[in-house]
Parts: structure tokens; sequence; C-alpha cells
């Protein structure tokens, strides 16, 4: 497999480096920048899979395909909030936040092997793109949601939802008066349909409203355990690699 990475930090990139190559994924080639990569995109084979940080010192790393049409599937690396990612519409196998937990590396790297294109179209907007990630907050995000109880049909309000949860290969949204309503969609969905004000993804399996957390409870390994007002079906703790995203959200 031909792998580059594109990440402005070398630390970083080498990090990643050293983790895919505990997944015996050997990386060929690190770049750095927007203007390296474009130059070595006009003169080098393009790779099977790039791990694409979003940001990189130059500009964002989607100039490179205003200049290059680039043939190869993309795994983004990113610091920005998962609520963003989305909207960016592209044929992407998969995404990591920052910083990078091992097993979600592997996750990725199994789920590419497993696809494995021959070829990839990127269809890029890179306008709106660009005027999300200046100011993100201006969007409109979803206030209720639409649920069937037996014949009937439930409407149930954002702001009455305690938390979002996966179960089952089931999406479920978890209400202020202790009822769990199975919806027609997935947490990877319910990314761009969210506020971020609001609701924050701790873990794969939570997002949480801030305003329903009744306690916040240090746990093992550096983590934090959440109590809710009234959901109390399963633990919710924030995963490791989230803590300080999560603090830094609450405030």
């Amino acid at each position: 497999m031909n792998v580059i990475i594109i990440e402005d930090e070398k630390p970083a990139a080498r990090r990643l480096g050293r983790l895919l190559a505990d997944l015996d994924v050997e990386v060929s080639t690190m770049l750095h920048s927007v203007e390296e990569s474009i130059e070595w995109f006009q003169n080098n084979p393009h790779p099977e899979l790039i791990f694409l940080d979003i940001q990189l010192s130059d500009g964002l790393s989607f100039e490179i395909f205003d200049v290059v049409d680039v043939q190869s599937s993309i795994i983004f690396t990113t610091a920005y909030d998962e609520y963003a990612l989305q909207a960016f519409k592209l044929n992407s196998i998969d995404y990591l936040l920052k910083p990078i937990d091992d097993e979600e590396l592997e996750n990725a790297v199994r789920k590419y092997k497993a696809v494995k294109p021959a070829t990839q179209k990127l269809s890029l907007d890179f306008e709106d793109i660009k005027k999300l990630l200046i100011n993100p907050l201006e969007r409109e995000y979803k206030k209720r949601f639409t649920t069937r109880v037996g014949q009937h049909l439930k409407i149930v309000n954002a702001d009455e939802v305690e938390c979002f949860y996966s179960e089952n290969k089931g999406t479920y949204a978890a209400t202020s008066d202790g009822r769990n309503y199975l919806l027609d969609t997935t947490l990877e969905n319910l990314e761009t349909e969210l506020h971020p004000e609001t609701f924050f993804r701790v873990s794969r399996k939570y997002y949480v409203n801030i305003n329903h957390i009744k306690d916040i409870i240090s746990y093992t390994n550096s983590r934090l355990k959440i109590k809710l007002n009234r959901f109390t079906e399963q633990e919710i703790i924030v995963s490791r690699e989230r803590v300080k995203d999560f603090k830094l959200w609450l405030e």
C-alpha cells in the first residue's frame, strides 16, 4: 500500500507514521504544506491513500485540489469539531480527530482496506467549506426530530433531549421525561444537525446536551464521567482524547 502523510506539524506527522508502522502500514512520504504538496503531486505518481490534515501552515489543504486532480483515497486528520466535517462533502474513507487515538486509527485503516476503491473522485465546494470554517455558528440546526411510536409519529424537540446514543446499530434520543426514542438516523448524520454550543460528542457512542448535565466526575485514565438529570441506563464516559475539547466546550 502506497501511503503519504500531509501534516504541517512534523512531530505529529512522525507520531502518525509510527502508529501506522505498528499497523504494518509503511508511509513513503511526509509533506508539510500546500505548496510542497502541489509540487509533489505534479511530479510523482499519486498514492493509494493520503492522511490529510485540513489546516496546513500556508492554508487549507483543500487548496491542493484546486490545482491538482488528486486520485487517492483520503483519511482526514483534523482538530476541527466533528460537526464541521460533514460539510466538506468529500468521498473520504474516514476522518480522525486530533490527538489521534490508536484504536480509531486502526479502525480507519481496516475500513480503508475493506473498501479500497480503485480511484476516488473528489467533489469540492471550496467556498462553502471556507465559509463554514470561518463562521460555523451561523448555520441552521435541527430543532426537532420525528420518531414512530406504534402507529403514531411523535415529535421530539431537540432541547428536550438529554443525550443521543447508539446501541445495537440503532440511534436513540433519551429525553428529559425519561423516555428513549429510536430515530431513523445515525450519530454521524447528527454531526451536521446538532448545534455545537448545545451538543457535544463525548465518545463514539454519545452526544450530550449541556443543559441536562447534572454532574461531571473524574474517572480513570484521565477521563470524565457525566451524569445527566434522567438518563441512568448506562455510564457516559468522555473518551480520553476528547476530554480537553470537552472542557473547552463547557466554557
